[in-house]
């Protein structure tokens, strides 16, 4: 491949890629990409996932291409596309885990069969010493629809042989637990002809390398099992396990406990499993990637398409499940230059920030995947005065804490007793080593230990720490104070001078300080352990629990908000942006992404309310009242589920959908009980995914298609519509706002498959339809006035128009862009504080962005997101030193002159709903 004619990282689009939309699919969309102003792809992960895998994450083989996606031939057509518009390719990796269960990951199912004994039996993350004698060597598999005995007698575990891999295993639905050859002699007694082969399996379990000698006596096996005469003597022999007879049962169960695992119910998982997961997900089994060998064989193909030129940057998934995060992205950096010499291939990593945080220095990476960036816009765009009104009424209507903290904390601690119980219990045992390694504190009692543990989790202000051989880095240990202190709240006197001691043990004492050996190595393993807890501690607790639980205001509840802090102002963006340019200028810029649980357009639309708060409490009212009728049972749904219901639907309500669309209305009632149902089992409590509520769900159900499609919510339904359409046009402003500044401030602006038009989606999979790409190319390729995009701006097209005349303004001027200094501009006059400016120098060339924010006072009664000029009044933008008085030219053929170096807002803003100037200083 080509790598010279790569256009520098300018802009990246995220395409989701999966049996539906393939890489053959895409290829002939890339000149569309291309006159979009997109110079690199984003792809979803690309190798062997789970059959049917929507999203790419679920890997069962990295030593290939996804064949599903088209496999490595459809991989270099895209490419060979791509680099014929001098584009390039982002390839999203998972690092930190592999899907595992069913019977489709060679590596795992190896596993199963031989235990430790297995090439991969150090691959995954496995706690083969339990302190549960019963567990002890062996290894939990929570995958038994029922408990272990009922399957046994119910025969949902059945004994197959498989004669073309001449492989035994047990079958329960799409599981496959495989018999470890050693135990092959007994299936194969007889027959005088199996006798000799069945000896020799017997022999395998006094042989050391008795994993590379089975696979001969496999192959012989395979060619006696074509004779139909043997395999009707293996059958009969297997009939003989069949454990819905007495004798069945026991010899199968006999069988299964020789076995290096244990089968279990699903719901031994939260209390017993001995493996780490990716969060508590059975289904994906953790990596220990930090050994070279697992590092090497899990990137092996990534590194052979980064070395024939196929892939120029990567995204790391879930970059804080690894043991060394440090470690692994240093070691990625430097694979990567030795592979492609010359070049700066980018490594991104999926990082949540905490209030606070920042992405360390030393990882030799080259930024986040920009969740904190959608942070930041959004405090951007939500009103102070809203936070009191709208939180007032959800604490006395819902009856739940309006501050986030208070609710995240109810949910970590629910998280660490019930689904990661089994993983805080781990880390609970390696602290217990670590006490009992010393003689002064070999006296401290596991219960103190838990105690002391549970609370410094449930105050732990991010996501990890990151504990060194050194201890705790200047930035770790004020993490470490706060969750200290918070703990101390807490607990009683008794248990301080245990937190003090867990402190010292959690990289207060460098654990080089210890001697090699033992107790060097018990110490590092616990700090490991709790820095992997903490991270699926806090994902659970806030993503998969709190965002669903509170809704003082949804727009507010994302991935990666600080969702403690309400709004921000316009100073702390502008400070930011400086801090990105200084620390990671090729920083991914994100509005939406593959996880987000609102779409970036449903966002800037909710965050309307709250600079019209009042008069959403009083709509609330009305509401409620409109609402009885569509009501089969007063306690259901609650208010609380109520209120957040109303609150996705003025979010999400599509434009285009008229009252008479019968078929649009039932459409939509389906997206929407698709994410009502998954946010009432991700809220936990009143119902779940574990223990669905049926009567719960059924009535919020019922509540939700009546107000969408029955007769007896048509009055709510107007009433709610009214609404949607009092709010949309200040939400389209914000949505147009937020676009300009994702693609002009510092950093690489990243756009979601689709997001050209409007994005009012929900949560996964809502995010993830099928994309009308017809529609867009043929839109970029009309030419339609601005007047005409405004006029129609519910279609979306201004949305497209924008973001391809300015990334193209990008490509023209890349480096005024990619290194261009970034200036806050003071902004005078009476509408001083609705209006957002500043400034990029690069040599002979400025860059001028004006963007309105918080307007829906002055667009009240409008019906489009363009602000009246005469609006604005006096309302000026002091320009740079370095601009004159001149004629500017802006987006859409726009224009302004400027006096005495200041520019009317009026003027700038006069025509278009927002603007960017770029002028030659020369």
């Amino acid at each position: 491949m080509n790598q010279q004619l790569i256009q520098p990282l300018r802009a990246t689009l995220r395409l989701q890629f999966h049996k539906g939309f393939t890489l053959e699919q895409a290829v002939p969309l890339v000149p569309y990409f291309a006159r979009l102003g997109i110079s690199h792809i984003y792809a979803s992960p690309l190798l062997a996932a789970r059959a049917g895998s929507m999203h790419g994450y679920d890997v069962v083989d990295p030593t290939q291409v996804n064949p599903e996606l088209g496999g490595e031939p459809a991989l270099r057509r895209l490419v060979s596309t791509l680099r014929e518009h001098n584009m390039g390719l982002i390839l999203d990796i998972v690092s930190n885990h592999m899907a595992v269960g069913g019977n489709d990951n060679p590596w795992w199912l190896d596993l199963l069969e031989w235990g430790r004994l297995s090439p991969y039996g150090e691959f995954f993350d496995i706690q083969w010493h339990s302190p549960d004698p019963l567990m002890e060597g062996q290894l939990l598999l929570p995958f038994l629809g029922s408990d272990y005995g009922v399957a046994l007698q119910e025969g949902t575990l059945k004994l197959q042989f498989n004669a073309q891999t001449a492989s035994f295993y047990v079958e329960h639905y799409d599981h496959h637990f495989p018999i470890c050859p050693n135990d092959y002699g007994e299936l194969l007694k007889g027959d005088e002809t199996l006798k000799s082969l069945a000896d020799r399996f017997s022999a395998l379990s006094y042989q050391t390398d008795a994993h590379s000698l089975a696979m001969p006596l496999k192959q012989e096996l395979q060619q006696l099992a074509s004779d139909p005469h043997v395999l009707g003597i293996i059958e009969n022999n297997l009939a003989q396990y069949d454990s819905t007879t007495e004798d069945g049962f026991h010899k199968l169960h006999e069988l299964l406990e020789r076995q290096s695992y244990r089968l279990a119910s699903w719901r031994t998982a939260a209390d017993d499993i001995n493996w780490r997961r990716f969060f508590d997900i059975n289904e994906l089994g953790g990596l220990r990637v930090e050994r070279p060998a697992v590092f090497e064989a899990t990137h092996r193909k990534i590194f052979e398409l980064i070395e024939q030129g196929l892939v120029d940057g990567l995204r790391i998934d879930h970059i804080d499940g690894l043991a060394d995060p440090r470690g692994y992205c240093r070691k990625l950096r430097r694979r990567l230059d030795h592979l492609a010499p010359g070049r700066h291939l980018p490594i991104y990593v999926e990082k949540i920030l905490g209030e606070g945080e920042t992405l360390r220095r030393d990882w030799s990476v080259d930024g986040t995947t920009g969740y904190e960036f959608m942070n930041q816009l959004s405090l951007l765009q939500h009103d102070p005065a809203g936070e009191h009104v709208l939180g007032e009424l959800w604490q006395r209507r819902a009856e739940r804490p309006a501050a986030f903290m208070e609710e995240a904390q109810l949910a970590r601690q629910q998280i660490l007793n019930g689904s990661l119980a089994s993983d805080f219990e781990s880390v609970a045992q390696a602290l217990l080593q670590v006490a009992r390694d010393d003689l002064m504190t070999r006296d401290l009692t596991l219960g103190a230990i838990r105690r002391v543990l549970h609370a410094l989790i449930v105050h732990f202000p991010v996501y990890r720490t990151y504990i060194t051989a050194l201890g705790r880095s200047e930035q770790d240990e004020a993490i470490f104070q706060h969750a200290m202190d918070g703990a101390r709240q807490t607990l009683s006197e008794g248990d301080w001078p245990v937190l003090d001691s867990v402190a010292g043990w959690l990289g207060g004492t460098p654990w080089r300080r210890k001697p090699r050996g033992r107790s060097r190595k018990i110490l590092k393993h616990a700090c490991v352990r709790f820095q992997q807890l903490t991270s699926p501690a806090a994902a659970k607790a806030v993503e998969d629990t709190a965002l669903y639980r509170s809704a003082v205001l949804l727009s507010r509840n994302d991935v990666g908000y600080n969702t403690e802090q309400f709004s921000a102002p316009l100073s702390e963006f502008h400070e930011a942006n400086q801090q990105r340019m200084a620390q990671f200028p090729d920083n991914l810029l994100a509005t939406a992404t593959h996880d987000h649980k609102r779409g970036e357009d449903t966002r800037a639309r909710l965050a309307v309310l709250s600079e019209r708060s009042h008069w959403y409490a009083e709509q609330i009212e009305l509401w409620r009242a409109l609402a009885r009728p569509v009501r089969s049972d007063e306690q259901m749904p609650s208010t609380g589920d109520e209120l957040i219901l109303y609150q996705a639907l003025l979010g999400s309500w599509p434009l285009d959908l008229l009252e008479d669309d019968r078929a649009g209305f039932a459409d939509y009632a389906k997206r929407i009980w698709q994410w009502q149902q998954k946010a009432l089992r991700e809220a936990k409590l009143q119902s779940s995914w574990s223990a669905p509520n049926e009567a719960y769900e059924n009535a919020a159900q019922a509540f939700t298609e009546k107000l969408l499609t029955g007769e007896e919510g048509e009055l709510l339904r107007a009433a709610l519509i009214k609404t949607v359409y009092s709010i949309a046009p200040a939400g389209a402003l914000n949505s147009l706002a937020q676009t300009l500044l994702r693609m002009t401030v510092p950093g690489v602006p990243d756009l979601y498959q689709g997001n050209e038009f409007w994005d009012f989606s929900l949560v996964d999979p809502d995010n993830r339809r099928p994309v009308d790409y017809a529609a867009r190319e043929q839109a970029l390729q009309a030419s339609v006035a601005t007047r005409e995009l405004l006029a129609n701006w519910r279609d979306g097209r201004i949305k497209q128009a924008l973001i391809s005349e300015v990334l193209n303004l990008r490509k023209a001027h890349s480096e005024l862009f990619r290194h261009g200094s970034y200036e806050p501009l003071e902004v005078l006059g009476s509408q001083a504080h609705n209006v957002l400016a500043f400034a990029r120098e690069h040599e002979d060339q400025l860059a001028i962005v004006i963007v309105p924010v918080r307007c829906a006072t002055l667009l009240e009664n409008s019906a489009n997101p363009q602000v009246d000029a005469l609006r604005w009044g006096d309302t000026r933008v002091v320009l740079p030193s370095a601009a004159s008085d001149i004629n500017l030219k802006g987006l859409f053929a726009s224009s302004a002159v400027t006096h005495n170096r200041q520019l009317n807002v009026s003027d700038a803003l006069g025509d278009v709903p927002v603007n960017l100037f770029i002028q030659h200083l020369k």
